[in-house]
């Protein structure tokens, strides 16, 4: 169960194009010449002023090596959303602003309980607090993806808040508060399992994790993603743009296609969805 939600992708046309650019190692000079178009409408594009029709955005995705369904869907702003259904728990996305964006959190635990599993902190607890759900009165255990203070900076807090003893951050993580944790295990709090997978690219430290209700009959299992893939984009790669791609196609092969991904950033989505349609999945 999830609640409906309108929020934005957390890249544009021009974010997911310069994204590409940096990751080609191309200027928009030689990008322009290699797809011909004028430098100038790639800078427009990247400057979220779009003036690039279908033909020139499949030319882009060819040199730039993207999928050209989804980037012809991205610049044409009907990037696809899928319906997020048939969970097997509750998640309470916490959605927080983040400069011109927002952050994700994540509060995951069986529905009809009080008590829940939270992912990310957010900056700070008053930021988490204004979308807390009144039902949610104890949190059981922490995960915190990586260590940049939008997602990790309310650790501490909620660990006072709530008492909470099982924290855990990726291992060589900087953020305080937590116990390291890493590739390959698996932590039980209830009917709920997270099993962690070390992904490490945009961050050097940085986890993703697999939530599963073991005892479920049926359901589809919940990928915490961070920063690693989003809907229709994925991280810069600021610490190995090689390594993030990598990271990338090892957990989309790792998890079920059914799986629900709830990133860091923008709206949630799915494995089977972004290996569809994402741009840098081409």
């Amino acid at each position: 169960m999830v609640p409906p939600t309108l929020t934005p992708l957390e890249d544009e046309l021009g974010d997911v194009l310069e994204k590409a650019m940096r990751r080609s190692g191309l200027g928009e000079a030689e990008l322009g010449a290699r797809a011909r178009i004028e430098p100038g409408k790639i800078l427009d594009a990247i400057d979220y002023r779009p003036a690039l029709d279908a033909e020139e955005l499949r030319r882009l995705a060819a040199v730039l090596g993207l999928n050209e369904v989804g980037l012809c869907a991205l610049g044409a702003g009907r990037y696809p959303r899928p319906d997020i259904q048939g969970l097997p728990f509750c998640v309470w996305p916490l959605h927080m602003p983040h400069g011109i964006g927002i952050v994700n959190a994540y509060l995951v635990g069986e529905c009809g309980s009080s008590e829940a599993i939270l992912f990310d902190t957010g900056a700070g607890i008053t930021d988490l607090e204004k979308g807390w759900p009144a039902v949610v009165k104890k949190v059981t255990a922490v995960f915190v993806t990586h260590g940049e203070t939008e997602h990790a900076g309310g650790l501490c807090e909620i660990v006072s808040r709530f008492g909470v003893t099982a924290a855990f951050v990726p291992v060589g993580s900087e953020a305080p508060c937590g116990r390291p944790a890493g590739e390959g295990e698996i932590k039980a709090f209830g009917p709920l399992e997270v099993s962690i997978f070390s992904t490490q690219g945009d961050a050097q430290a940085h986890n993703c994790y697999l939530v599963r209700a073991p005892a479920a009959r049926s359901g589809r299992p919940l990928l915490v993603s961070g920063d690693l893939i989003f809907a229709g984009s994925a991280a810069g790669g600021f610490s190995s743009r090689e390594q993030l791609e990598r990271q990338i196609r090892r957990i989309l092969k790792a998890v079920p296609e059914s799986s629900v991904i709830a990133p860091g950033h923008g709206p949630m989505t799915t494995v089977e969805n972004e290996l569809r349609y994402n741009p840098f999945l081409g």
